[in-house]
């Protein structure tokens, strides 16, 4: 399934080369707000979803990249570029051990940074001179740099805290290896904007289309299995504006 949506992706930026020689064409850069959410949906039988354990961590960050759009017939064209996004997680809680006892505070802090390539078909309504509403939709790829966790909870009533960290993609010994995550994910989304001269708004949400996690189930830190499997997304929510440099009519 990679290797066709890579194809695809590919595929719609052959095509999108169509668009340099054509009227109303410009390069640019965007910067906005990202929302990564990690979607785990992990049943026991893969076949059956129940007594599933399901969690879902939306993560908030920015995003900053560079955008070439293109008109290639009417209001028909394409919006292809690179972005790089930063996204943080941190949470607190309160659990008990296993005498029952509560942990005075726990906590849960990600860090996630990351590279995208985006295809968008667009199509721009002119509503007034230089005005336009715009909708797109397209396939995204996404290349991890980093995914790094670090848990701690203090242990008892005194000062003493236990600390682990992970990172997803390179793992730090003496951890539960079961949060592998896959460099590699694909989305495809859907979105809509407003384009006033050289300015620009553009909001979109992009689904996951392959799982990231790298393990087909979860295991312990000594590697048996604890009978559940990997099942997931990684999506994006995101809202950016931007500016064209160079714009030709």
């Amino acid at each position: 399934m990679k290797k066709i949506f890579v194809t695809v992706v590919l595929a719609c930026l052959a095509i999108s080369t169509f668009a340099v020689d054509l009227p109303k064409q410009g390069l640019g850069f965007q910067v906005g707000w990202a929302q990564p959410i990690l979607r785990l949906n992990s049943p026991k039988n893969p076949s059956n979803a129940k007594d599933s354990l399901s969690t879902t961590i939306a993560m908030k960050g920015v995003k900053i990249g560079a955008v070439y759009d293109g008109s290639i017939i009417a209001g028909f064209g394409t919006s292809i570029g690179v972005n790089y996004t930063f996204a943080a997680y941190n949470s607190r809680w309160k659990a008990d051990n296993a005498y029952g006892m509560q942990y005075p505070r726990q906590r849960q802090m990600l860090t996630y940074h990351e590279l995208e390539l985006f295809v968008d078909w667009q199509y721009k309504f002119e509503v007034a001179k230089e005005t336009y509403l715009i909708v797109y939709s397209g396939p995204m790829i996404q290349c991890g740099l980093a995914f790094d966790m670090r848990s701690d909870s203090q242990k008892d009533f005194d000062s003493e805290v236990d600390v682990k960290r992970y990172s997803g993609y390179h793992m730090e010994e003496g951890y539960n290896e079961n949060e592998h995550f896959n460099r590699l994910n694909i989305t495809w989304g859907v979105g809509a904007g407003f384009q006033y001269k050289r300015y620009f708004l553009r909001g979109s949400y992009d689904f996951g289309l392959i799982n990231p996690y790298a393990n087909k189930e979860f295991v312990d830190a000594v590697g048996n299995s604890l009978d559940r499997y990997t099942r997931g997304r990684l999506d994006q929510w995101s809202i950016k504006i931007g500016m064209y440099l160079w714009y030709e009519e």
